[in-house]
C-alpha cells in the first residue's frame, strides 16, 4: 500500500521502518525539518536497536522518504497513519492538542482528493478520543463523512523501546478498532502474515486497551519493587522470591483472576493480606499497593451495596452466599458483608444456597456462622422458590445450574442482578450485570 505516516518520533519512525520493511511505499510527515531530513538522508532521527538499518534499507529501495508537507503525503497516499505524541500535562490530562492539529491537516488534503482515503491512529488516546475529536475533526476540514467518503479507525501500538523491531514484527495481539469493514481489512492488511491474534473491536475499546495494558506492566513493576522492599527488610534474595512465586503458570502468571467481578472473600486472601500489611508496618516498611488492597476490596463491596440500593427496593433475595461458588465456606463472605450492609439499610432478605446446610457445618465455617455472624442464620431459607417468591431484587452470586433454571419463574417486575457472569437467562426479569 501506499502509506503516509504522520509523527517521526519514535512510534511514527519505528512504524514507517518496518511498514517499508514488509514492501509498502511509506511518506513519513514531521513538522520538524531535521527529522524529514535525517530520514532522506537514510538516517533515523531516533536511536533504536535496529532502526537504523532499516531506514537505510527502506530509502536505497526507494520505499521511503520524508516530508514536511501534508498536502504532499496525503494526495500520494492511500493511507494515513498518525503517530505524533500525546503528552501529559501538569494535571495528568493528556494534550491531544498535535493529533487534532495533524487531523485537520489531513481533513483540509481529503477535500481535494477524489479517491478513498484511510486514517489510522496510532497515537495514544483516552477512550473517546476518537469519536469526540478525531471523526469530527476529519470531517469538518473534509467536508466528507467518515464510513462513507473516507475510512477511520484506531490501531493502537505495543512497542518498548530498545526491542520496538522485534515487538512490531511478532505482536501477542492486533488491535483493529473501527464502526466499518473495509476500513478494518486494511488495518488488517498491513500486519498481514504476522503472529498473534488479530481483534476487530469498537474505536473506545481499542483506545481503552492501551491504558490497561500500562496500566497493568506498572502495577507489576510496583509489586514486584514492595515485594523487593520487604525481602530486603528481611535479608531475603528478592530474585530468587519472585523466580518461585513465577513458577505458578496457573494462578500467578496467567489470566486467572483478570475477570472483573466482585470481592474477594473467603479464609485466606483477607487474612494473608492484612497479615502481610500489618507485618511489613512492624518493619517500619511503608508498601503503599499492598497495603491499598483490602481497601480497595471494601470499596468494591460499598459500591455493590449502592448498586442494590439504587433500585428503590427493599426485599432481596440471595442466591449463594458463601464467597465464591462451589463451597459452603462463608468466611468473610464479600456476599455476607453485602448483606449486611443492606440489613443496616433496612432492607429484608432472603438467603438460599444450596451449598450451605447450617446444620451441617464444620470447624472454622461453623464456629464463624456460630460466633461472627449468627444475625445471618435466621436469613436462611430452604429453597430458591421460597427466597425469590417475594423478593423485589434477585441477587446471583454463583453460575450454578440451579440458579439458572430456577430464573424461569422470574416475574417481569422483579429486577435480577447479576454477581456471576451468567450464561444466557432465559429470563422475563430486568437483568443487570455487577460489571458487565
Amino acid at each position: 500500500m501506499k502509506l503516509s505516516i504522520f509523527g517521526l518520533g519514535y512510534v511514527g519512525t519505528v512504524s514507517a521502518a518496518c511498514l517499508a520493511a514488509r514492501g509498502h511505499s511509506v511518506i513519513g510527515v514531521d513538522s520538524n525539518l531535521a527529522k524529514t531530513e535525517l530520514i532522506n538522508q537514510h538516517r533515523a532521527p531516533i536511536i533504536e536497536k535496529d532502526v537504523g538499518r532499516l531506514v537505510a534499507e527502506a530509502c536505497e529501495a526507494g520505499l521511503l522518504r520524508a516530508t514536511t508537507d501534508p498536502g504532499e503525503a496525503v494526495a500520494e497516499s492511500d493511507v494515513s497513519i498518525v503517530c505524533v505524541g500525546t503528552p501529559a500535562l501538569a494535571s495528568g490530562r493528556i494534550d491531544t492538542g498535535a493529533v487534532e492539529k495533524v487531523e485537520r491537516e489531513i481533513g483540509a488534503a481529503m477535500a481535494t482528493k477524489s479517491s478513498h482515503h484511510t486514517i489510522i491512529i496510532r497515537s495514544t488516546m483516552l477512550p473517546g478520543t476518537f469519536r469526540r475529536l478525531v471523526q469530527p475533526a476529519l470531517e469538518s476540514a473534509s467536508g466528507k463523512k467518515a464510513g462513507q467518503d473516507f475510512g477511520a479507525g484506531v490501531n493502537p501500538e505495543f512497542l518498548r523501546e530498545g526491542s520496538a523491531v522485534a515487538d512490531f514484527h511478532t505482536p501477542e495481539k492486533t488491535l483493529v478498532g473501527c464502526d466499518e469493514s473495509r476500513t478494518a481489512e486494511i488495518i488488517s492488511m498491513l500486519y498481514e502474515g504476522l503472529p498473534g491474534e488479530v481483534v476487530r473491536t469498537t474505536p473506545e475499546m481499542a483506545e481503552l486497551s492501551k491504558y490497561i495494558d500500562n496500566s497493568w506492566h506498572a502495577l507489576k513493576v510496583n509489586f514486584a519493587n514492595e515485594i523487593g522492599n520487604l525481602c530486603k527488610a528481611l535479608g531475603v534474595d528478592s530474585h530468587a522470591a519472585m523466580n518461585i512465586f513465577a513458577l505458578d503458570r496457573t494462578l500467578n502468571i496467567s489470566a486467572a483472576y483478570l475477570r472483573p467481578g466482585f470481592a474477594f472473600g473467603g479464609s485466606c486472601l483477607p487474612k494473608d493480606t492484612r497479615a502481610l500489611a500489618y507485618f511489613a508496618r512492624s518493619l517500619d516498611l511503608e508498601l503503599p499497593l499492598l497495603q491499598s488492597l483490602m481497601a480497595s476490596n471494601a470499596r468494591q463491596i460499598e459500591r455493590a451495596c449502592d448498586w442494590v440500593l439504587s433500585y428503590g427496593k427493599r426485599r432481596i433475595a440471595l442466591l449463594g452466599c458463601s464467597f465464591k461458588a462451589d463451597t459452603d465456606d462463608m468466611r468473610e463472605s464479600p456476599f455476607i458483608i453485602l448483606t449486611e450492609r443492606l440489613l443496616g439499610k433496612g432492607c429484608s432478605i432472603r438467603i438460599f444456597d444450596h451449598n450451605v446446610r447450617l446444620s451441617m457445618l464444620m470447624g472454622a465455617n461453623r464456629e464463624y456462622v456460630t460466633h461472627v455472624i449468627p444475625h445471618i442464620a435466621s436469613l436462611f431459607v430452604d429453597s430458591q422458590e421460597e427466597a425469590m417468591n417475594e423478593a423485589d431484587i434477585v441477587l446471583v452470586t454463583a453460575s450454578s445450574p440451579d440458579y439458572v433454571a430456577a430464573l424461569d419463574s422470574l416475574k417481569p417486575e422483579q429486577i435480577l442482578l447479576d454477581f456471576a457472569r451468567l450464561p444466557e437467562v432465559n429470563s422475563a426479569a430486568q437483568y443487570h450485570g455487577v460489571n458487565w
